[in-house]
């Protein structure tokens, strides 16, 4: 059991924890989530022993092993594979022993213990976690310092994972992986018997390891059964419960303030006006649920052009002459289609994404483009180079040259920076937010392809979401890279594998694509795996594109359709104050019979039903 009791925790100031309490069952797979800046690290790091709290307490029994990714990635001449085996450190202390010792009962005693704890599995056990996390056996015995800072931060997740642990704590594990390593992590995560605490915005990582969900928000848990898709519906249901709780406690406190007004003069009432007044003061105000507006994005539409916008006939890129990155590509992509390019790091997909974007020039072969098409490429890089001592205004006013000041501005409102917020520093903004502006940069100029190679990186399961919308919603193309399943499935409609020098059309689902990888083949795109029979590319493009169609006329709809039914349902009440106070009428009202209002209401009437069948209909599009 591991319980979170009553924990504070202030910094600056600023209550960042108060009195988080939670009780998990030994054996619990719990996702803490919580939007940007909630304290989910903060409380993560108490968990582990890292922080000390202003107040509360953690409880775990004594002998629990906590494991947690420390914040300096392993780095010197240790190789991967010595750094893993070093993370059992009874396994390397025995041996350590065993070789120093001369005594022979202790030399027996050190291997039963070691026979005890499997020690003579551990090499195999810790290759295989190294090459599901992208190491392949070169890889794994190459000197840290020759890996970059992602790739020593795989080398620190594998030691943590080779440990065993009885407490896992994993913040953020799926950062510094790709696809293929997340699908993986995924997989060993069901198989461990710790009870495990995951911070994670990855939607399938949440309902497919989890059982519990930790809301973390105005520094207090709430804890719910189930993945995440279990805590959406939960939570929708409390937040509907609460807002009809405050919507009833309003009425209340209208109800008491118009009796106080009206009764506290007279003598005869004073004393329960009075009484109300107190009543009234006691009554704590329900908060309303407060609109984020780090959930705006809304990419403008380009104008239309003949397809294709590019095409690649045999193409090779690279960086180095005569060295080849990929070789013998043959693609094409046309406006509103949707590619995700599949593969793990270091295959190819950016430097196929750059090729796309006009970045890199072809080595052979021909690429041709639409001579008036603009690309938004967005890629990390961009988010790290802002600079932070300029405000998104200025930003976009260097970028956006020659347009009005009310252009700028509107631009940056599609993404949420609005009035005060385009005026605030880079440096003040959070990861999501700094994202969510180079968004907004890359599309000023409504660009006919958007080209995003991990565009999720900074953004939270609600912003994850609220761009996958946007997507959907965009009129462009979209080539796309991303660990985020959830993204690809929502929004790819073809999967390109970047592999082995080539990109190849995969013909199966992204559920193909993950079982093409956990059972381990080493087969190409154009292996029995990879290409699933009997399947019509074509057809599923075409349904995948009308689809998107469909919920795009169908939000359409429902804007037309809520605007109108607000006009009639004002009119509606225009009419009833007619009928009932005609003295208050006005217009053509003021001169109808009874019999005449009343049969205009039910003409109102029914174009209202009409209109809220309408709409009924757009939501059950938008729903699919």
């Amino acid at each position: 059991m591991l319980n979170i009791s009553g924990i504070t925790v202030r910094l600056g100031g600023r209550t960042i924890l108060e009195r988080a309490t939670a009780a998990l069952p030994t054996g619990a797979r719990v996702g803490l989530i919580g939007r940007n800046g909630a304290g989910k690290t903060t409380l993560m790091k108490v968990i582990a022993g890292l922080s000390e709290p202003d107040d509360g307490s953690i409880e775990m029994p004594k002998t629990a092993r906590i494991g947690y990714i420390a914040q300096e990635a392993p780095a010197g001449d240790q190789t991967p594979f010595e750094a893993v085996l070093a993370a059992d450190t009874e396994r390397a202390a025995l041996l350590a022993e065993e070789e120093g010792s001369d005594d022979h009962h202790r030399i027996a005693d050190i291997h039963e213990r070691l026979i005890a704890i499997d020690a003579h599995t551990a090499p195999a056990r810790a290759a295989r976690i190294l090459v599901g996390l992208g190491f392949d056996e070169e890889m794994q015995h190459r000197p840290l310092d020759s890996y970059s800072g992602g790739w020593k931060m795989r080398v620190a997740l594998a030691a943590l994972l080779f440990s065993e642990p009885d407490i896992l704590l994993l913040d953020e594990p799926s950062n510094h992986l790709d696809l293929e390593a997340t699908m993986w992590l995924e997989n060993f995560l069901k198989s461990t018997r710790a009870t495990m605490v995951l911070i994670s915005h990855e939607r399938d990582l949440l309902n497919n390891v989890v059982d519990h969900i930790c809301h973390l928000e105005g520094g207090k848990t709430t804890l719910y059964v189930g993945g995440y898709d279990a805590f959406e519906k939960q939570r929708a249901e409390r937040l509907a419960q609460l807002e009809s709780a405050r919507a009833a406690q309003e009425a209340q406190r209208a109800k008491l303030q118009d009796y106080i007004a009206r009764n506290s003069a007279r003598a005869s009432t004073a004393k329960q006006a009075q009484s109300r007044a107190k009543a009234l003061a006691k009554m704590q105000p329900i908060a309303a649920a407060a609109e984020d507006p780090s959930l705006t994005f809304d990419f403008p539409s380009p104008d239309e052009l003949k397809p294709p916008l590019v095409t690649l006939d045999l193409a090779a890129v690279g960086y180095t002459p005569g060295q080849p990155v990929l070789q013998r590509l043959n693609l094409r992509i046309d406006p509103d289609e949707r590619v995700a390019l599949l593969g793990r790091n270091g295959n190819g997909k950016t430097t196929l994404a750059r090729l796309i974007a006009a970045q890199l020039p072809p080595m052979e072969g021909n690429i041709a483009v639409s001579g008036k098409m603009r690309v938004g490429y967005f890629t990390q890089y961009q988010v790290e180079e802002l600079d932070t001592g300029d405000t998104p205004l200025e930003h976009m006013t260097r970028e956006m040259k020659g347009a009005t000041p009310g252009a700028v501005r509107a631009q940056l409102g599609r993404f949420g920076f609005s009035g005060q917020k385009a005026e605030t520093l880079v440096g003040k903004l959070s990861g999501g937010e700094r994202a969510r502006l180079a968004l907004a940069l890359i599309t000023r100029d409504a660009p006919h392809m958007l080209i995003l190679d991990e565009p999720t990186n900074h953004l939270d399961v609600d912003a994850r979401e609220a761009l996958v919308q946007a997507l959907n919603a965009y009129d462009g193309a979209v080539v796309i890279v991303s660990h985020d399943r959830h993204m690809i499935e929502m929004t790819a409609d073809r999967l390109v594998l970047v592999e082995s020098g080539e990109a190849n059309e995969f013909a199966g689902t992204l559920e193909d694509y993950t079982d093409f990888i956990l059972s381990g083949s080493d087969k190409s795109a154009g292996g029995d795996k990879a290409k699933p029979a009997k399947r019509d590319k074509k057809e599923e493009r075409r349904l995948a594109a009308a689809a998107r169609e469909a919920q795009k006329t169908a939000r359409k709809t429902l804007n037309a359709v809520e605007a109108e039914m607000e006009k009639l349902t004002k009119r509606r009440s225009e009419i009833d104050r007619a009928m009932f106070d005609p003295a208050s009428a006005v217009g053509d009202d003021a001169k109808r019979t009874m019999s005449e209002l009343s049969q205009l209401r039910g003409e109102v009437q029914k174009q209202i039903d009409a209109a809220e069948a309408r709409w009924m209909e757009a939501s059950d599009v938008l729903s699919q």
